[in-house]
């Protein structure tokens, strides 16, 4: 769907969420890419200590992002050309779960239940999750800065994953051993052992204590060992496919990219004229 095109406001706020061409589409995206990596901050403050003033400023500062994530979520669902499918979406899941621990805590607190504070941790532990969101700018290569190749994006989607499972096993670790090992006593070193043990440097400064702490080890390993090296091939093959390519284009049927030997397009036959050597 193109700028003009879209009929009712229904399809205009579907336009412009997907959109990322538009002045308004590119303001949407810098947005909600900015949030996403407020949000991710204030998780990573909120484990260092803090004063009461500043930890209730933060705290609100989480809950306004949130409603405007809850807004975004809505506005998705409403401009989906079909809402069940737009709600078992995957990034919709993924939206869903960066919504439900800050929601589900004010909900708690406004019900009168007395929160038991190692349940409250738990709950707001879920907010390591929202790195996910940042996915959904990976999907393709349209960004509101232009359009990438796709060897760019594979890139991109090995430096993302390499990035989240970072984020994420590091929050795990550090939700589950803060409070027992004094080794761990904030999200950097938490990061600090995630990298070490991703790397297989092992320095054994910083061991998990707990068997929870142990399984997120293990879980941060197998992942890292699986996730890295297969994206990490998906970048290979597009550079080698790329490297025995020609950027040229077929006059006839608009075909991009021909054997460096090619005289003749591939998919219409049309002369192509590649100058080649032999």
């Amino acid at each position: 769907m193109k700028t003009g095109e879209h009929k009712n406001l229904r399809e205009t706020v579907q336009f412009y969420l997907l959109d990322c061409s538009s002045p308004l589409g590119k303001f949407i995206d810098i947005v909600i890419i900015s949030l996403n990596i407020l949000v991710c901050v204030i998780y990573v403050i909120e484990t260092y200590p803090l004063s009461a003033a500043t930890a209730a400023w933060l705290w609100r500062l989480e809950v306004a992002i949130v409603c405007l994530f809850i807004v975004e979520y809505a506005a998705r669902i409403y401009g989906a050309p079909n809402r069940w499918r737009q709600v078992f979406n995957v990034y919709s899941l993924i939206d869903l779960a960066a919504i439900l621990p800050t929601l589900s805590v004010l909900l708690l607190n406004y019900s009168g239940f007395g929160l038991n504070m190692a349940f409250l941790n738990t709950i707001r532990a879920f907010n390591v999750f929202r790195i996910f969101r940042f996915l959904r700018f990976t999907a393709d290569g349209d960004f509101f800065f232009g359009r990438i190749n796709m060897s760019i994006l594979r890139l991109v989607r090995l430096i993302a994953t390499i990035l989240i499972i970072f984020f994420v096993s590091s929050g795990l670790f550090f939700h589950v051993e803060h409070t027992l090992n004094n080794q761990v006593n904030t999200f950097g070193d938490a990061f600090y052992f995630s990298v070490v043990t991703l790397t297989t440097v092992g320095f054994g400064d910083i061991t998990p204590l707990s068997e929870s702490g142990r399984w997120v080890t293990v879980l941060m390993i197998l992942s890292g060992i699986i996730l890295i090296p297969w994206q990490a091939s998906q970048v290979v093959k597009e550079w080698m496919r790329m490297s025995s390519k020609t950027d040229v284009v077929c006059p006839s049927c608009g075909l991009k990219y021909h054997d460096r030997d090619a005289s003749h397009c591939k998919a219409c036959g049309h002369v192509i004229y590649q100058p080649y050597d032999g």
